[in-house]
């Protein structure tokens, strides 16, 4: 049987594989990355994802829409990749993801809920 792990391992390692995920899918990495788990859910911070490119489009409305829309077609488009990473960290099944991006504050987060409740398989 696998060892247990912390609360604070789990978040690191999924913190981890989002940085590697927008690097490889995205063309670049966060500046941060904050991951926060509360029973079966796991929402995840990601601080500085949008490129000089897209912080120069969404100076307007019709910008700001195109970057969003281009955002949520490239996560969309590899999603399945990203999911089966969180469950190979996590060992729980995905129930629902969602996700959206802050061209004001150049924030991403992402909200992940599981068919299980994660908090109840930290090591103690």
């Amino acid at each position: 049987m696998a060892q247990k792990q912390t609360r604070g391992q789990i978040e690191s390692e999924i913190s981890k594989a989002l940085i590697a995920f927008e690097k490889e899918h995205m063309g670049r990495g966060p500046l941060d990355v904050k991951t926060y788990i509360i029973k079966d859910i796991v929402v995840i911070r990601l601080i500085g994802v949008l490129t000089p490119a897209e912080r120069h489009l969404a100076k307007d409305d019709e910008g700001i829409q195109l970057v969003k829309q281009v955002r949520a077609k490239l996560l969309e488009n590899s999603h399945m990749l990203l999911a089966q990473t969180i469950q190979d960290i996590t060992g729980l099944e995905i129930a629902s993801f969602h996700t959206d991006i802050s061209t004001k504050t150049g924030e991403r987060f992402i909200v992940i809920t599981f068919k299980q409740d994660l908090e109840k398989t930290f090591k103690l």
